[in-house]
């Protein structure tokens, strides 16, 4: 089924800010895997969002942050920073869901999840 870009662009941010709140309550509960998941997913889907208003789209991880760093690191339009922390959510992602033995301090994850919100934040500007 073919969507509207504009009903979708609307869906990937309302998705995007639901997932927020789901890491939030990911991180009071304790649940750090969860919480690193969710925070990797919060910037996906308003990078999605953005990549949708720029007509690009993808289902690759991998590739939709080429494009963001591409597009908005590389050409300065985003402070190289964003770039970072979009690539730390990745990785924290990969790391969490994929790799065993692997803990997150709950320190590291809440300062990975106000760089969310500064990432986020920057991002709705854009769109």
């Amino acid at each position: 089924m073919k969507y509207n870009t504009t009903d979708l662009i609307n869906y990937r941010i309302a998705r995007a800010k639901e997932t927020i709140e789901e890491a939030k309550s990911a991180i009071l509960e304790n649940h750090f895997h969860l919480a690193g998941n969710r925070i990797y997913y919060a910037i996906f889907y308003y990078v999605s969002a953005l990549s949708l208003k720029n007509n690009y789209s993808t289902s690759k991880h991998k590739q939709l942050l080429g494009w963001f760093n591409k597009n908005y690191i590389h050409t300065g339009k985003i402070d190289i920073e964003f770039g970072r922390t979009y690539y730390k959510a990745y990785q924290n992602r990969q790391t969490g869901d994929y790799d065993d033995m692997v803990y997150f301090e709950k320190e590291d994850v809440i300062k990975h999840f106000n760089d969310m919100l500064l990432f986020t934040s920057e991002i709705d500007k854009l769109l």
